[in-house]
């Protein structure tokens, strides 16, 4: 019960990252999983379990880097405001809380009005890049719920049995 425990204290830490920067959120919780299987060996999650955590793994890295983008785009952005997005989010990581925030934002914006668009429909953009981001956390999160819980239950399952 002691490595269960500390799987999902490492876990706890990975759901932490889903949300603040800095820590590699999803890819924590299945470098968890893997290490207590490792450890413990049949006596942990099954195989399949931790190829359906290396999957939602792959998804949720997928859903972090297109949310940003698909927001700022159903937001009226062109092709440039979703590439600003990406690139204000990317330089935004290095800027702490604000600048991961208001990367994005400035980004979109900034790629819109290169592209002479007005600042209205440029900011407009931005905002949808801002709540792209929002919806991104809240999709990784999710899907780390999701893992942790999965994992949980299995080896807790498999050790019943």
């Amino acid at each position: 019960m002691i490595g269960l425990s500390l799987a999902l204290l490492v876990m706890l830490a990975g759901l932490v990252g889903s949300v603040v920067p800095g820590l590699p959120g999803t890819p924590l919780i299945l470098v968890a999983a893997i290490g207590h299987r490792l450890y413990f060996g049949d006596a942990s999650a099954s195989n399949l379990v931790l190829g359906v955590l290396v999957g939602l793994t792959i998804v949720s890295l997928a859903f972090d880097f297109l949310a940003t983008a698909l927001g700022a785009k159903k937001f009226g952005a062109t092709w440039r405001g979703a590439l600003g997005a990406l690139i204000g989010g990317i330089v935004g990581l290095f800027f702490s809380l604000p600048g991961i925030i208001l990367g994005p934002f400035l980004g979109a914006m900034l790629f819109e009005m290169l592209g002479d668009k007005e600042f209205k429909k440029a900011a407009h953009a931005g905002l949808g890049a801002m709540l792209g981001l929002l919806l991104g956390i809240v999709g990784k999160f999710s899907i780390g719920v999701m893992m942790a819980v999965l994992f949980a239950v299995n080896v807790v399952m498999r050790s019943v049995n």
